[in-house]
């Protein structure tokens, strides 16, 4: 029998952030998550390794947050971003050409985190800190040196191409707006005047514009007073909290950078590639307004861009490659379209040489790689990576392709593959595994990790839609009775599961639940038509695919029908709410941080342009508002629920749950809220992403028939799992 693993187990799992490959392709900076228990919180952490996997990685930073690894030129100045106490040669006004010091260098010619302190950067250990850039010299050795000290943080950053500037993106407020942010930090009034007046994750939104600023690597003074502010590259539209400016610096010595330049910037959705020149002078408007545009990346010669575009009222479309010169008013061109597939978010555009741009595309239940020729069609790379197999992470750079794989039974781990193989038609695939970042941790685990194949299944319309689903190691469902079964709905719907590794799916496969992850109607990995289908509609289609899955695995011999559970964030918990309004196939459900009466929502989240172009305005469409919310339908709801929101979720507010929560203990329905004080749309430390799926998983184990009719003997793996574990079990 299976015991299940333990919850604590999670604060020994590192996942893999970000890859970063240098110049000539000879080693990868990769960054990756983990957790501090003491602290409860979830850092990452820095590391480098050769690519042809002649030596372990190398661990570079530990006690903060590090994110954003870029190299310089020369192959050995490795930047990031990180919060850290200042640089005590900063203090003493030693911050010159000649780095951090010999003195510095021999006490620590290994690079280790000797002034990665719990303070973070730009203060001196009394105050918050703020985000900088740093640096490292991998020649030399030593700590990370400052390169930057705004007082209010830098957000991002690139290195110029002669490695001795550095462009970051930072806000710079006025006085009177200094003024109001320091009230604010005093707890004083919140005032605001635009129309995107919050944006999840960033809070309420302010006036203040983020700027790029260019300055001297090795200047005396690496304050914002070293740096010049570009006045025609800022930051404007409802996009900017969270997408930034994108800075790229190009090898013509011109600097890319995505912003708005619509003239009312809150209400549009567009967002444009622009260039400009390190002085500030010449900058030009690359695209037409028509795209949402993303991760502008330079072509080696500098007269082209490659960036990610998608429709930015259509979220249904495809995101796309595309390539343009480097002229105001572009001539714009897809070079991924014919494929129908969208740009997945594990990396940016790369081109592969002067005529081939490389991007991760989300191809129906994976992630692969396409290769993209300037004048040619598009094509699939990498078909031998296995179909059990995603890629996670991705960069290239100097003829080598990083790739960060993972599957259900393998968290995510570098691998590096020679360029070359790209320009075959059928490459081999992953070559040389770079990092083991989990290899102790799996091998002090007693259970198995999970199987895991992808299924095709029939709608109740007839047509075919796949879930991913994870079975218990070694399960047989010919020899075996059948399972309790989880249906996990992702997010989105603008999205996609593969078969990767996630701990929560770990956790309930250990203890003997299979999990099914629909790629419902909407899913972005099928092309437009499988996403577009959704459009204008809520609810219907996507709880009709989720439900046939359970009937399929039911018919199957697979699930238990009497054991069925439900469970889904954000996206996935307004399917949740929606598919048991639809039926009482579900023992108990879990719709989490999810929206319910669109009517009421609309304005108190951060959405509201997508919600106007796919539905109108609410008082001018109140019965589709209406018929596209669950709520409407809550008398129908009969099953057991869960239902959890973020205190401070701006994209689903918590204000959401409670309605759902309120009307259907109103109606007599066992019902359980959980709110997690100060959270955005997301769980944000380690104590509440275990928290929350012990929650979780309490709710199904509590509420399966056997358990809830008080027959004896019911499960008793899962008894004797919950006491060796010391969590709380069945009764």
């Amino acid at each position: 029998m299976q015991h299940g693993i333990d919850l604590e187990s999670y604060y020994d799992l590192r996942l893999l952030a970000a890859v970063s490959v240098s110049p000539d392709g000879d080693r990868v900076a990769f960054t990756a998550q983990e957790s501090d228990p003491a602290a409860d919180e979830h850092r990452t952490g820095l590391y480098v390794a050769p690519t042809d996997g002649s030596r372990e990685p190398h661990r570079l930073t530990r006690a903060s947050t590090a994110s954003s690894p870029t190299w310089g030129p020369d192959g050995d100045t490795l930047a990031f971003l990180a919060a850290r106490d200042t640089d005590l040669d900063r203090e003493r006004g030693r911050i010159d050409d000649e780095g951090d010091g010999e003195e510095a260098a021999e006490s620590n010619a290994e690079g280790a985190d000797w002034n990665d302190g719990d303070g973070g950067s730009g203060t001196d250990g009394d105050e918050t800190p703020t985000q900088q850039v740093w640096a490292f010299d991998l020649a030399r050795g030593g700590d990370a040196r400052q390169l930057t000290a705004f007082d209010r943080g830098v957000t991002e950053f690139d290195l110029a191409p002669d490695g001795e500037r550095l462009v970051v993106a930072a806000r710079d407020p006025t006085d009177e707006q200094a003024e109001y942010l320091d009230q604010r930090e005093d707890g004083g009034p919140i005032e605001v005047t635009r129309l995107q007046h919050k944006r999840d994750g960033a809070g309420w939104l302010d006036d203040v514009t983020a700027y790029l600023f260019v300055g001297e690597i090795g200047a005396d003074e690496a304050d914002a007073d070293g740096f010049d502010r570009l006045d025609d590259a800022s930051g404007a539209g409802s996009a900017e909290p969270l997408a930034g400016l994108q800075p790229a610096w190009g090898p013509t010595d011109r600097i890319a950078f995505t912003t708005c330049v619509d003239d009312d910037p809150d209400d549009s959705g567009a967002y444009d590639v622009c260039t400009i020149a390190p002085d500030g002078s010449e900058r030009r408007v690359v695209t037409d307004g028509s795209l949402r545009c993303a991760s502008p990346t330079w072509s080696p010669d500098g007269d082209r861009i490659a960036f990610d575009g998608s429709n930015y009222d259509n979220w249904y479309e495809p995101n796309e490659a595309y390539v343009a010169p480097d002229e105001a008013d572009a001539d714009v061109a897809s070079v991924s379209g014919e494929l129908d597939r969208t740009l997945a978010r594990s990396g940016a555009p790369r081109w592969l040489d002067g005529e081939m741009v490389v991007v991760p595309i989300a191809d129906e239940a994976w992630t692969r790689l396409a290769v993209c020729p300037v004048d040619g069609e598009p094509r699939r790379a990498f078909t031998r990576q296995g179909r059990d197999r995603t890629v996670a992470a991705f960069d290239l750079a100097g003829d080598t392709v990083a790739l960060g794989l993972t599957a259900a039974d393998q968290p995510p781990d570098v691998y590096a593959v020679p360029g070359a193989e790209l320009r075959e038609d059928d490459a081999g695939g992953p070559t040389r595994r770079v990092s083991a970042l989990n290899d102790g941790w799996l091998d002090e685990r007693e259970d198995p990790l999970p199987d895991c194949e992808v299924v095709a299944y029939e709608n109740g319309d007839g047509e075919e839609v796949e879930a991913v689903v994870y079975y218990p190691n070694d399960f047989d469902a010919d020899a075996d009775d059948p399972a309790p079964t989880i249906c996990s709905i992702h997010g989105g719907p603008m999205s996609y599961d593969a078969p990767a590794y996630r701990f929560a799916i770990d956790y309930w496969t250990s203890r003997g639940y299979v999990v099914a992850k629909p790629n419902y109607r909407g899913s972005t990995s099928y092309g437009r038509a499988f996403s577009e289908v959704l459009k204008g509609s809520r609810g219907e289609l996507e709880s009709d695919d989720v439900i046939s899955a359970m009937e399929h695995l039911v018919d199957e011999g697979v699930a238990d029908p009497d054991r069925l559970f439900c469970t889904g964030f954000s996206y996935g918990g307004i399917t949740t709410a929606h598919a048991v309004a639809r039926t009482d196939t579900f023992a108990a459900a879990a719709p989490e941080h999810g929206i319910y009466d669109f009517y009421s929502n609309f304005g108190t989240d951060d959405n509201h342009n997508w919600h106007q172009w796919e539905f109108g305005m609410p008082w001018e469409n109140p019965d589709l508002y209406r018929d596209i919310s669950s709520i409407t339908r809550v008398d129908q709801i009969d099953t057991p629920l869960l239902i959890t929101a973020g205190e401070e979720d701006w994209r689903c507010p918590p204000t959401q749950a409670e309605q759902l929560y309120v009307s259907v203990r109103k109606r007599g329905v066992d019902a359980k809220l959980v709110i997690y004080p100060d959270e955005h749309h997301n769980i944000g430390t380690p104590k509440r992403a275990t928290h929350r799926i012990e929650e979780l998983t309490e709710w199904f184990e509590t509420h399966e028939p056997s358990v809830a009719e008080g027959v004896s003997g019911a499960r008793p793996n899962e008894r004797e799992a919950s006491s060796a574990n010391g969590e709380q079990g069945e009764p």
